[in-house]
């Protein structure tokens, strides 16, 4: 009996991951670890990998929920949180690129930062320490696509997976393509890659080097905002301590697994959300939860460690 009641919860979990909701449920986690990937993208090209994501993350999250709790206005919060995040960018690039201090001293502090003063201003705000914040819960709106249930064979499963996201699962899709553009259409992506690869070639055809770098760096901090602000605004409704949890460090590594490249980025980021939503999943099975939360980053170690096997292979083919 108790064989057969296992065979029955690995075959309910089984097809439970093969389902539209398992989809649903990998765009969502997704989201959170797309924008930052992108972020630290940009940043990377342009020679200055920003490493204070996960501070810029937890500021855009905080004053979001806060700002858009306190008026009831999820637009007038997520702008509070995404000018927040660019201003903690802008400090970053105004310490490395004008002050000439160290890049990733800079970015540790900022994370250092983050999650500090969040908890420090909650505190004063609501008296919690540990939890969050006492203000009314606050969400961004789901975009609603209706017309694909009418889809042939599929409808039903195709609005299921896709048919009621949060708008800012749609805006971390659109920016990787948006990336892209910027990258390989756009003069200034251009740019931003030739100070990358090699600043002093930039500067001898009068790239302005500085200025390109202060730009990435606020677009970084704009879709690490984004970022944050999907954390509290519309993968939950409100903000907790350290709540990315993460996900501005692991957003650090999918770009190289991405081969650094917005659709590589955007295919890395996907996995780690499968490996993060199959965590959910796993729960359902009789095991201690540690070993469920452990999958993402032992699915980090892996990827690593096949990247560093790569880019060996790549430096010293076999004869």
């Amino acid at each position: 009996m108790a064989g057969t009641k296992g065979a029955h919860s690995v075959e309910d979990v089984l097809n439970s991951i093969f389902s539209a909701t398992y989809l649903a449920a990998i765009l969502r986690i997704s989201t959170p670890l797309l924008l930052p990937s992108l972020a630290a993208l940009i940043s990377v090209k342009a020679g200055v990998i920003n490493i204070g994501l996960e501070g810029m993350m937890l500021i855009a999250a905080f004053t979001g929920a806060t700002i858009g709790g306190v008026l009831q206005n999820a637009l007038i919060g997520a702008l509070a949180g995404l000018l927040a995040a660019m201003l903690t960018a802008l400090l970053l690039a105004f310490f490395h690129l004008s002050l000439r201090g160290d890049l990733i001293l800079g970015g540790i502090a900022i994370n250092i930062l983050g999650s500090a003063a969040t908890v420090a201003i909650g505190y004063q705000l609501s008296g919690a320490r540990a939890i969050g914040l006492d203000v009314p819960p606050i969400s961004l709106p789901e975009l609603d696509l209706p017309f694909l249930r009418s889809v042939p064979l599929i409808g039903e499963t195709l609005y299921t997976a896709i048919g009621r996201q949060n708008v800012l699962v749609w805006s971390a899709l659109l920016s990787a393509f948006g990336v892209a553009f910027l990258f390989y259409r756009l003069p200034f992506g251009v740019h931003l890659r030739a100070v990358g690869e090699n600043e002093q070639a930039a500067a001898s055809v009068g790239i302005q080097v500085r200025r390109t770098r202060y730009i990435a760096l606020l677009l970084s901090g704009l879709l690490a905002g984004i970022g944050g602000i999907y954390m509290s605004m519309g993968y939950l409704n409100s903000f907790s301590r350290d709540m990315t949890a993460g996900r501005g460090y692991i957003a650090l590594v999918i770009p190289a697994l991405g081969g650094y490249t917005p659709l590589g980025t955007l295919i890395a980021a996907l996995l780690f959300g499968a490996f993060a939503a199959l965590e959910t999943r796993l729960g359902s099975f009789d095991v201690p939860s540690q070993l469920p939360q452990m999958i993402p980053y032992l699915a980090t170690l892996i990827a690593l460690t096949l990247y560093a096997w790569r880019r060996r292979q790549t430096a010293h083919p076999a004869s």
